[in-house]
């Protein structure tokens, strides 16, 4: 399976400008899955009152894009459903149809939970015969809610992760990757965001043992996720039968 990773500079509160930006910098490439920051279409704002999709605005593009490009394209918006706010996930393929997950662990330090509603749910997605984890950003530090219980292959976290704590978002995506015998590819934003925080390019996907497999293309992120030797390394090296059992509350 072939991601691509868009790395750049988000446009404060601006979606339109945005989803331009993005059709313009992957217009006549290809991929089966485009993958695009958290809150791509605005930075990851703490007003959601200002920002938040109210009809779909960016579900609705995202649709529009899987179409016209024959792929999957995978990011999160910020969105208001029933009077609450959500930090939501779309996986959607090239048919328009589509998943959603909504942000489990919120970013206390800044607020976020409490603009935010936090999410119930953990969700894998089915896509060219692949399973596929959603996560987002944050999520990232809690290894307990992204455990491969034998039920996903790649791992996708989509975030903004300044540059002040990169250090620890590289090193966590790598963790995640060995311990859940799983590919893990970790899409970051670059740039500054309208908060005055830094972004640095630190976006990697890599294989489950650690290994990097992606490589950097101009503004482009892309990992070609090898399923026959995901699956070989996983049946040679069993680590996941020897697990501890658990139950996840939500």
């Amino acid at each position: 399976m072939k991601i691509l990773g868009l790395n750049y500079n988000i446009k404060w509160k601006d979606k339109v400008f945005n989803f331009n930006k993005i059709e313009q910098k992957l217009s006549g490439t290809k991929a089966d899955l485009f993958l695009l920051p958290e809150m791509f279409a605005t930075g990851f704002c703490m007003e959601p009152h200002e920002i938040a999709d109210r009809n779909m605005e960016t579900l609705q593009w995202m649709q529009s894009f899987a179409k016209q490009n024959n792929a999957a394209v995978c990011g999160s918006a910020s969105v208001m459903e029933d009077g609450k706010f959500y930090n939501r996930m779309y996986f959607v393929k090239p048919d328009g149809s589509f998943h959603q997950y909504d942000k489990r662990h919120l970013f206390s330090f800044s607020g976020e939970d409490k603009v935010y509603e936090q999410g119930d749910e953990r969700v894998v997605v089915e896509y060219l015969g692949v399973n596929i984890l959603l996560q987002i950003c944050y999520d990232l530090r809690f290894p307990v809610f992204s455990r491969n219980r034998n039920d996903y292959d790649i791992a996708l976290y989509v975030a903004n992760w300044p540059d002040k704590r990169v250090t620890a978002w590289e090193h966590l995506l790598k963790a995640r990757a060995i311990e859940n015998q799983a590919a893990v590819f970790g899409l970051n934003r670059i740039g500054q965001d309208g908060n005055g925080l830094h972004y640095t390019e630190s976006s990697h996907c890599f294989f489950a043992d650690g290994s990097v497999i992606s490589e950097k293309q101009n503004d482009f992120v892309i990992a070609e996720v090898d399923m026959e030797r995901l699956t070989l390394f996983r049946t040679h090296y069993q680590f996941l039968s020897d697990a501890d059992d658990f139950t996840l509350k939500v």
